[in-house]
């Protein structure tokens, strides 16, 4: 029985690390978990649309489980839907969750403490496995594409969005952005994979920017206050 779920935000290493977890053992993931606004019902930080969330899960062939975060929830108040939404998985057998985390030892750590609380194993396929520069030109000779749907406008201008994750946009990343995009500069959402049946077809909608404000509860946070607010977003729509 699979006993491992991936915590899935749609994006480049979500893709790249399930590959690489499905490739050392197939049929070992039993399904996806991704965190959504309740009031847009887009994927948290990326603005991906929810049926483009569905058509990833379907073109990948597992059960898909939506974490529905309120408008203006606390850390506090996430971490009780966790547990909750992660108690609902232990129930379904899951043992292990799988994160596409690369290096950000913080990020690692709040994994691991949040899951153990969730009698829960942590699994990081692409932890550390190169250094960024190389393991994005890994991802894209992987056969990975992925369009950028979000940038932070700390580094990034309009212009960035709508692009593909490719190595003419790696040559052009402004001086300071990670590769990757791990420390949150930009976010991708992966319309064709090795592991779909099928590319998913997706035309380009609206640009928008919004500024985000710690939750309630949250403003005293040492991370919150130093955290990118202003974010531009690429809206994608599904091609039926």
């Amino acid at each position: 029985m699979s006993t491992a779920w991936m915590h899935w935000s749609g994006g480049k290493d979500s893709a790249f690390a399930l590959a690489k977890v499905l490739e050392a053992a197939p049929g070992s993931v039993a399904g996806l978990v991704t965190s959504m606004s309740e009031e847009f019902r887009r994927v948290s930080m990326h603005g991906v649309r929810e049926e483009l969330l569905d058509a990833q899960a379907e073109r990948l062939g597992l059960p898909l489980q939506k974490l529905l975060i309120p408008k203006d929830a606390s850390m506090a108040a996430y971490g009780e839907m966790m547990q909750r939404e992660m108690a609902a998985l232990r129930e379904l057998g899951a043992e292990t969750c799988i994160f596409g985390d690369i290096f950000l030892e913080d990020l690692k750590a709040y994994r691991e403490k949040e899951m153990e609380g969730c009698q829960l194993k942590c699994e990081f396929p692409i932890w550390k496995l190169t250094d960024t520069q190389e393991l994005a030109r890994q991802i894209i000779e992987s056969g990975v594409k992925a369009k950028i749907v979000c940038v932070s406008g700390k580094y990034f201008d309009r212009s960035f969005l709508g692009r593909d994750y490719d190595i003419d946009f790696l040559n052009a990343l402004p001086e300071g952005v990670d590769p990757c995009g791990e420390n949150g500069e930009f976010h991708s959402f992966v319309y064709d994979s090795p592991l779909y049946h099928s590319p998913i077809e997706i035309r380009e909608g609206e640009v928008s920017d919004r500024s985000y404000t710690p939750g309630e509860g949250d403003e005293d946070c040492d991370c919150c206050k130093t955290w990118d607010t202003e974010f531009y977003f690429q809206d994608l729509q599904l091609v039926r």
